[in-house]
Formats: C-alpha cells, sequence, structure tokens
C-alpha cells in the first residue's frame, strides 16, 4: 500500500514542517558547540560556572529539546487530520525557537521571551490534538 492512500493529500506540507524543525535543531545544536570552543566549556559539563552567556546559549537549546518531543507528538496528530492548518501552526513553533533562542544568545536571559508567540504554535497543534480525539471518540 502506498502512503499517498494513507496520509491525507497535504500531509506533505507537515513533512515539510519537520524538516524545518529538523534544520532549527541543528541550528541550535551548532550553535552550543560553537560556545563550547569559545568558552572553553568542555565535555561534558552541562553549564559554565564562569560563562553566563554559555548557559544561555546551552539553555536555549536544552530548553527546546525538552518540549520538542511533546511538539512533535501533536503536531503529528494534528497534521493527520488538518495538515495545512498543523503545519502553519508547526512553522510558527519552529519560527519561535529561533527568536527564543537569539534573545537567549543575547546573554540576558529575560529577551528569550521573544519568541513567546511560540505558544500559538504548540496551543495551537494541542487544540487541534484535542479535535481529533474528540472525533475518534465521536465527540464531534
Amino acid at each position: 500500500m502506498a502512503v499517498e492512500s494513507l496520509l491525507p493529500a497535504n500531509f506533505g506540507y507537515a513533512i515539510f514542517t519537520y524538516l524545518y524543525s529538523f534544520v532549527m535543531l541543528m541550528y541550535l545544536g551548532v550553535q552550543v558547540g560553537g560556545a563550547r570552543k569559545k568558552f572553553g566549556v568542555k565535555y561534558p559539563t552541562m553549564y559554565s560556572d564562569k560563562e553566563q552567556v554559555f548557559n544561555c546559549i546551552q539553555r536555549a537549546h536544552q530548553n527546546t529539546l525538552e518540549v520538542y518531543p511533546q511538539w512533535l507528538v501533536f503536531q503529528t496528530i494534528a497534521a493527520l487530520e488538518y495538515p495545512i492548518a498543523a503545519s502553519v501552526l508547526g512553522v510558527i513553533w519552529v519560527t519561535s525557537r529561533f527568536s527564543y533562542a537569539w534573545g537567549y544568545y543575547s546573554g540576558d536571559p529575560a529577551k528569550r521571551m521573544r519568541g513567546a508567540y511560540g505558544y500559538i504554535g504548540l496551543f495551537g497543534v494541542i487544540l487541534l490534538s484535542i479535535s481529533v480525539a474528540l472525533k475518534l471518540l465521536g465527540v464531534l
């Protein structure tokens, strides 16, 4: 059975959203690697006692990794029923992680809130996932 017969016609947009998220994660990881060299923070040390900017760069990546699995689940559930809406919301969330990181990279943790608009994308796919669940249960 071909994958095209299993997935919604516009699920390709969701796949491109996943690819975009991969680029974002790799970018954040590379930034941490560069900061390790710049600030002399050796593996396996997670945080520096001396370099606040390194800690901000590390936290931007770590925080994204902490929420990423949940986002993937809700993104996928939502995209199976609402591929275009989920993809738009996914792009909002992924883009917000760049804004979040760039704010954090300033060394002022309060500037990470520049990425707060990402909650639109995250809560959006959560709401769409709830809709899918209610449809499956015959409530909607």
